[in-house]
């Protein structure tokens, strides 16, 4: 006898083991733990071979999913012929499993296993080196712990993992940014504020405009005529899900359909926009934290940061592109959406139109609003980052110190802390802080209660402040998330002390 189910059957059936999810893990017998493999890996990029490293499961496929409730329980073996170490981005580990060098754990040597136990925090994550040069070479990989709520919604998930990628040695291409050679004149954007501010912001109407409306006074003085540095490498390629759009991945999806588009931005120094096209969706969560649904068809995300958009599909059949368009640039990537039978179209890797910069006036930031937002306190310490450096000589700073000559951001635990990034530079940073959870709550000065992140992007001459409890006693990594700059020292430390 055979059974049949199609998605939604299997969605219904898998919706009455939910409860099971909701029984603590010491209920059930202790499972066997991951395996995960750092390795190289060959891809077809455009017609042409490239090596690459990896992150690759038991069932050699990229990345990771857990269900509700699984412990992040794993082995990591180093497969490569050199030293590396995984951070788990948008997780809260013990320090010790953070996943930075010699902080405190040394890198991983080739063919040896370390293993990882600690709870698992839901959202779309993901997981990379730490180690700048292997991130550029692609050493990235989504990481998914699923909600009970996704295993009895009626929708598909899609993952889509964001890229850029050099066919260059990445010593190669970071020699070539810092000599300001890589630096491509025409990817500069005057810095004056719009006439319309939410241009470039199509969210969909209603919810940002009147958000925004609430909001005025964030503008940024001064700033007409200035030039914002967009783009400092002109990539080889941009991938989704390691493939570009001389060749996307096709799709399978129902007419009708519910989505949720998993958007995860793994790339080294691209900012991107994600473009629905001819199908509505609703923003529903950042950095793996639900928000407040917010409409559009176009949302962005710097490196570092995720987005859940649902999407619904018309009741006919047809394709549907799904594109990542490269801030200021032409260049595009992305997959395709499509139901049984319908003719995919070709689609160029180069638009007609640049994309205009992403978010200067923080519209789409300033239009988020958590679901579960942090209990109100008054902040224990507020202390100021400053954010600086410049193109030529190619210098990256936080309060005008590099990495090795920092000065730690302190706390003690439990403390709320209010961390004020304050950008001094012509280029935005996406700001990420390890072991913790933050919330927005306020952009140039104007406090309002917005979503919780783990990386915050700050565009140049704007100040973002989040809010954070204090957590284990510890050294945790407090970086810019464009790998050039943090290869070139933007990065301190958030010192929390017992």
């Amino acid at each position: 006898m055979t059974c049949t189910l199609n998605r939604r059957g299997f969605l219904t059936a898998s919706a009455a083991m939910a409860a099971a999810f909701a029984v603590p893990r010491t209920g059930f017998a202790q499972p066997a733990a991951l395996a995960l493999q750092a390795t190289t890996r060959t891809l077809d990029i455009d017609g042409r071979a490239a090596t690459v490293f990896g992150l690759i499961n038991g069932n050699g496929t990229p990345g990771l999913t857990l269900d509700p409730g699984q412990r992040f329980l794993l082995d990591l073996t180093n497969d490569l012929a050199e030293p590396t170490i995984i951070h788990w981005h948008g997780q809260i580990p013990p320090n010790a499993q953070d996943g930075v060098p010699d902080m405190p754990m040394p890198l991983l040597q080739p063919r040896e296993t370390r293993a990882y136990d600690f709870e698992a925090a839901a959202g779309t994550h993901w997981m990379h080196s730490h180690v700048p040069i292997q991130e550029m070479q692609l050493l990235a990989a989504p990481l998914i712990v699923r909600r009970p709520e996704d295993l009895r919604a009626d929708r598909q998930e899609v993952t889509m993992f964001l890229h850029d990628f050099s066919f260059r040695p990445p010593e190669e291409v970071l020699d070539e940014i810092r000599s300001g050679k890589g630096h491509d004149e025409a990817a500069e954007a005057e810095m004056s504020q719009p006439a319309d501010p939410h241009a470039g912001h199509d969210m969909g109407g209603g919810m940002a405009m009147n958000v925004m409306s609430e909001m005025s006074g964030m503008s940024m003085p001064g700033m007409t005529g200035m030039q914002m540095d967009l783009n400092d490498f002109d990539f080889d390629a941009y991938l989704v899900n390691d493939r570009t759009l001389s060749d996307p991945e096709v799709v399978r999806v129902e007419k009708g359909g519910r989505v949720l588009l998993r958007v995860i931005n793994g790339a080294a120094a691209t900012v991107f926009w994600l473009d629905s096209g001819e199908v509505p969706g609703r923003l529903v969560a950042v950095d793996g934290q639900p928000v407040q649904p917010l409409p559009g068809t176009r949302f962005g995300l710097a490196m570092g940061q995720r987005l859940d958009i649902e999407l619904d599909l018309p009741t006919g059949g047809g394709a549907w592109p799904i594109l990542a368009l490269r801030e200021g640039a032409q260049e595009r990537t992305g997959l395709i959406l499509a139901t049984a039978g319908a003719k995919v179209p070709v689609m160029l890797g180069m638009a007609d139109e640049a994309a205009p910069a992403f978010d200067i006036d923080l519209a789409q930031e300033a239009a988020l609003r958590a679901v579960a937002p942090l209990t109100e306190r008054v902040a224990d310490a507020s202390p100021m980052v400053m954010l600086g450096g410049q193109m030529q000589p190619y210098r990256w700073t936080i309060n005008d110190r590099v990495f090795e000559d920092r000065i730690p951001v302190t706390a003690k635990t439990g403390q709320r802390v209010e961390i004020m990034f304050h950008n001094m530079s012509m280029m935005g940073h996406p700001m990420h802080l390890h072991g913790h959870h933050f919330q927005v709550v306020a952009i140039n000065g104007r406090r309002f209660s917005g979503a919780l992140r783990d990386t915050v992007y700050v565009p140049p001459m704007s100040m973002v402040t989040v809010a954070l409890d204090a957590g284990e006693a510890a050294e945790w990594m407090l970086h810019c998330h464009h790998m050039p700059h943090l290869a070139s020292g933007m990065m301190t430390t958030f010192a929390v002390s017992a």
